[in-house]
């Protein structure tokens, strides 16, 4: 059928002169704020591709749902501030080590190190034997590129907890010791790792080292094994092909890819299929729905089956099924 007369108001002429569509873009800008403050990541992806009908879900399936004194408009920060403000309260009157270490946390996210870094010390001062404090310590004086007082920290955490924050003080240590010129130890901390864990961090920089000694043989095979299992970012079947991730581990890519890929495609099918967006293997989506509507992406466009004898009037007069079976 002709989808000409269909999708004649896609024009985007319209969008800039309608106030129907600006006051639909503020709602949707409205949604994608609110997801960003309450950490829906998900949702802040589908937003962005599919606003038209993922800002509308996203209004009744979070906002609506969730309890009256944390919906609404907030600021992006708000909630951290409000936090802070929160543990600089309980500080004030309780002064216990943990608050501290909660604050210095949120402090090191912001990048505002050097707060941080007062907060961890004034964990430590309460409890000196907090390996999380400790840790994040050394972590924070890393990054302040102060390697040399960073080393002692996060030997002590490895010492005591090799695996300690899923092996990230261990890998932070290791580039300690890079920063400060200790090739070979720094090698055996980021095989140590690589014993543990697969991140795919730990075999670039690891392959980097080897590279600098003159290992080229062992580099490139640690590049490879990087590059033959790429975690991706945003899944690919969304049309996502150059945002990678290097933190994430080839375990958790597999079980990802293998238990929770195929439900999101599955959610997603229809909304990618409109869109036209190629997912693995560059295959174009197609939706099936069960009363016989089919939606294909093909090369000239878009190609709508309607079962006979509905009408396309009577197919958008029924909406969006509020749930979809899996």
């Amino acid at each position: 059928m002709a989808m000409e007369p269909f999708f004649g108001w896609l024009d985007f002429g319209y969008f800039l002169t309608s106030p129907v569509m600006w006051l639909f873009g503020a709602f949707v800008l409205w949604m994608l704020v609110d997801a960003v403050r309450r950490q829906e990541w998900l949702w802040v992806l589908f937003i962005v591709l599919f606003p038209m009908l993922n800002a509308i879900l996203y209004y009744f399936l979070v906002v609506r749902a969730s309890p009256s004194a944390t919906s609404g408009f907030e600021l992006p920060g708000a909630h951290d501030r409000k936090l802070i403000k929160e543990l600089e309260a309980k500080i004030h009157h309780l002064d216990k080590a943990h608050h501290h270490l909660q604050l210095g946390d949120i402090y090191f996210q912001q990048g505002k190190l050097e707060k941080a870094e007062a907060c961890y010390r004034a964990s430590l001062d309460l409890d000196a034997a907090d390996l999380d404090a400790v840790a994040h310590l050394g972590q924070c004086l890393l990054r302040r590129q102060r390697p040399a007082e960073a080393r002692p920290c996060l030997e002590q955490v490895c010492a005591e907890d090799p695996k300690h924050d899923y092996g990230h003080t261990h890998m932070a240590l290791a580039e300690t010791l890079t920063a400060l010129g200790e090739r070979a130890p720094a090698i055996a901390a980021w095989r140590q790792v690589l014993e543990q864990h697969s991140y795919a961090r730990a075999r670039v920089q690891l392959a980097e080292l080897l590279l600098a000694q003159g290992d080229s043989a062992e580099a490139q095979a640690m590049v490879r094994e990087v590059v033959s299992d790429d975690a991706h970012a945003v899944s690919n079947l969304l049309g996502n092909k150059s945002l990678f991730s290097p933190n994430e581990c080839n375990d958790c890519n597999t079980t990802l890819g293998q238990k929770y890929e195929d439900q999101l495609g599955k959610w997603s099918n229809l909304a990618r299929a409109i869109a036209r967006v190629a997912g693995k293997r560059k295959k174009k989506p197609k939706f099936k729905g069960d009363d016989g509507l089919v939606v294909e992406a093909v090369k000239s466009g878009l190609s709508i089956h309607v079962p006979f004898p509905h009408s396309p009037d009577e197919l958008l007069a029924k909406g969006v099924p509020e749930e979809i079976e899996l």
